[in-house]
């Protein structure tokens, strides 16, 4: 099909990037050109469709982007801090956008990448799934309506192989529930541990963090006072609907040139 996205993905041996291969091949408007890995040289130059059971697909796995065949148009990358800054800077060099799903990101970290969204376009969030972003879109509004008479907390839950807690969603959730009651984040961030033995203290956000099993994603707002409580769920069944969603940032960001977006621009919410 002319007129495709030419995708390149990183880490398609991981739990989206095998999802993310498997929903660009599906996707009409897509094409996948370039898979990246590291630290495994033995797979270099193997088909990637043989390598996830799919059949031959003519994608073979590469540990560099290709700067002299010039053979893609967006990157979509969840891989680690460390290694999307890497990529990062390949892209800056070839002038080529990128979509970030990667969490985990230190402060210095997120300084880095709005430095280089002034010479290319980048969006970055920490959840792709339309489901998840209607999600941000209901917590500010309960926010904005209870959060000053609410306790509010939020639970988590992931697969046990997840590294970072808590995870990049529930950092957002609890940046926009910040952002409504005029909070720093970090001040008024509450983590359970063994030994609490005082009351809860007021305006202050609870997490909760559960790894465990192969559970893809869950994620639940409660906001409680005297005698009530509301309870905001989404929970994942599968990823692909984090990988439709990339696609999806993927396909919008590449009308654009330069500048640092999260998927309530490519949603236009």
């Amino acid at each position: 099909m002319t007129n495709q996205i030419r995708i390149a993905i990183t880490g398609p041996l991981g739990r989206m990037g095998q999802t993310l291969v498997k929903e660009i091949i599906k996707n009409k408007k897509t094409s996948l050109t370039t898979v990246l890995i590291q630290n495994d040289h033995k797979l270099i130059g193997q088909d990637i469709g043989q390598i996830l059971g799919i059949g031959k697909i003519g994608v073979l796995i590469s540990d560099t982007l290709n700067i002299i065949d010039n053979d893609f148009d967006v990157l979509i990358d969840f891989t680690t801090p460390k290694s999307t800054l890497k990529y990062l800077k390949y892209c800056n060099k070839l002038n080529k956008n990128i979509v970030i799903g990667t969490t985990g990101f230190s402060s210095e970290e997120i300084e880095v990448i709005k430095m280089f969204s002034k010479n290319i376009a980048i969006i970055m969030s920490s959840n792709f799934s339309l489901g998840m972003n209607i999600m941000f879109q209901l917590i500010k509004t309960t926010t904005k309506i209870i959060g000053d008479t609410a306790d509010i907390d939020v639970i988590e839950y992931h697969h046990r192989n997840k590294l970072d807690a808590p995870s990049g969603t529930a950092l957002t959730l609890g940046e926009i529930i910040s952002k409504e009651m005029k909070w720093d984040l970090n001040k008024h961030s509450l983590y359970y541990q063994k030994g609490i033995t005082n009351i809860r203290e007021n305006s202050k956000i609870g997490f909760s963090m559960i790894r465990s099993g192969n559970i893809v994603g869950k994620h639940t707002v409660m906001f409680s006072n005297s005698g009530e409580e509301i309870k905001i769920t989404h929970t994942a069944s599968s990823r692909e609907s984090f990988a439709q969603g990339a696609i999806y940032a993927a396909l919008w960001i590449q009308k654009k040139y330069t500048g640092l977006f999260d998927m309530t621009n490519v949603l236009s919410i």
